[in-house]
């Protein structure tokens, strides 16, 4: 018999625990330290530790160990890279932990069809370094080494997305585990069908709590011929999004386009060593032939100048391109080193392009009377944009500001004919704005969890309220 661990939320019996040490042996964790890693995401979310963290080898791994929890009424948590925002990894239950970090195969590349099935532990830089000598790309990139699995189960998205999408756009099919063990996939890999309900989309952002994805085939694209990069410095943040909107407006295919705010550029300054000027400042990506790039980074260079730009700088060599996009990939980790001991609470809200100036001129009154850091980072070609907070998680009155902060962000968005989230998900973090966004809506989703998860075991707590 195995003791049952400590946890006054556990609700995982010493019989589920036994039968879970018969299925897997070693690759049932039960220490403390690890099961502690596993409660916890990249945001200021107190841990809620599981009471098992299980690693399954494969499909039908994950597939006994549900049906052993469903038998027990047990919690299920899945977890893959521990990158998300939201709480959406917290055990706030108790219950097991199903890690699917350790499957990672590449199951079938079809470079014909532009393709690629992989198991849901594959990072996207794995996937990525796999395809190198194939002329192919992955492009959906939020920034830091998530899992496919991850990304596909909280629709993540990210710099690309303004052209690529996100992963909703992205995903072609999924091999799935339901609440009750069974192991479905949710379509072929043609390239459309009309037949029966869509259950990859249904899937695709579900956050676990609808079933468990173990391998997902993704599109992929040719890696362009040229890839340009450009930083464009504006005297304010209205005139950096007025010609991001006329760039959208004017079809203008821009890859990537990132708004930073002079805060971040202080803190990307500091973390990555850079010397860029302390402005509103728009980082931009075009792909494409070198004349079509060097057409597009015309088109952009006189918006903004029409705009009031300060500076335009090219980037076209490669090293200088990736130096610039590793330091925006980790502005997290940049904002957060601005205040030592600190947690970043890093909110997202997304609404339509022609409401995004608005939205962020509204906010800045708040993160200016705002009584600690706070940097504004927007993936703004969709109308997307975060705010890092950085707070003393340990502070009554800090976590009261930001959330008051974050409630009115997020309010101010959906009035504006916005979501909550536009990429981190919903989690526990965001659930109470769920009934607002979605009205009657709501009702359905739950009635389709109820369903699918009649025992409501798959990551509880999550994205609809109880």
């Amino acid at each position: 018999m195995l003791d049952r661990p400590s946890n006054a939320a556990s609700r995982t019996s010493r019989a589920a625990l036994d039968a879970l040490a018969e299925l897997l042996g070693d690759r049932l964790a039960l220490g403390y330290a690890e099961r502690e890693q596993h409660g916890r995401g990249e945001s200021y979310h107190a841990a809620s530790p599981p009471d098992a963290v299980c690693y399954p080898a494969g499909t039908e791994d994950v597939s006994r160990i549900v049906r052993v929890c469903a038998a027990h009424k047990v919690a299920i948590v899945p977890f893959g890279a521990g990158t998300s925002l939201e709480g959406h990894v917290g055990a706030l239950n108790g219950g097991v932990c199903i890690d699917l970090g350790r499957m990672t195969r590449i199951v079938a590349l079809h470079a014909e069809d532009l393709d690629v099935t992989v198991e849901a532990g594959v990072t996207r830089h794995q996937l990525n370094n796999h395809l190198r000598e194939t002329g192919l790309f992955f492009p959906v990139d939020p920034g830091g080494e998530s899992t496919l699995g991850g990304m596909a189960a909280t629709r993540a998205s990210g710099t690309n997305a303004v052209r690529y999408g996100t992963m909703r756009e992205n995903v072609v099919s999924l091999t799935a585990v339901m609440a009750d063990g069974t192991v479905i996939r949710t379509a072929s890999r043609a390239r459309k069908s009309s037949a029966g309900y869509d259950l990859t989309r249904l899937l695709v952002g579900s956050e676990g709590t609808l079933g468990i994805i173990t391998e997902l085939t993704v599109r992929l694209y040719g890696i362009p011929e040229a890839q340009t990069a450009a930083i464009c410095a504006f005297p304010d943040a209205a005139a950096a999004v007025a010609t991001v909107v006329a760039m959208v407006q004017c079809g203008i295919p821009v890859a990537r386009v990132e708004l930073l705010d002079p805060r971040t550029i202080q803190a990307v300054n500091r973390f990555s060593g850079l010397a860029l000027a302390e402005a509103p400042t728009l980082f931009m990506e075009f792909h494409g032939s070198p004349a079509g790039t060097a057409e597009q980074m015309g088109l952009a260079e006189e918006l903004g100048r029409h705009n009031g730009m300060l500076s335009f700088e090219a980037a076209a060599d490669a090293d200088t391109r990736n130096r610039l996009w590793r330091a925006r990939h980790n502005v997290h980790y940049a904002i957060q080193a601005m205040r030592p001991n600190a947690r970043v609470w890093s909110t997202d809200v997304c609404v339509p392009i022609s409401n995004l100036p608005r939205c962020i001129a509204d906010t800045q009154a708040d993160i200016d009377a705002a009584p600690f850091f706070i940097a504004t980072v927007g993936h703004v070609g969709d109308g997307n944009f975060h705010l890092g907070l950085v707070i003393d998680p340990d502070s009554p009155a800090e976590l009261a500001e930001a959330e008051a902060l974050n409630d009115r962000l997020v309010r101010r968005a959906i009035a504006l004919d916005g979501t909550c989230t536009g990429e981190h998900g919903v989690g526990s973090g965001k659930i109470r704005f769920m009934a607002l966004e979605h009205g009657a809506a709501l009702g359905v989703m739950q009635a389709v969890k109820s369903a699918l998860d009649p025992l409501g075991i798959m990551n509880p707590g999550k994205v609809l309220p109880a």
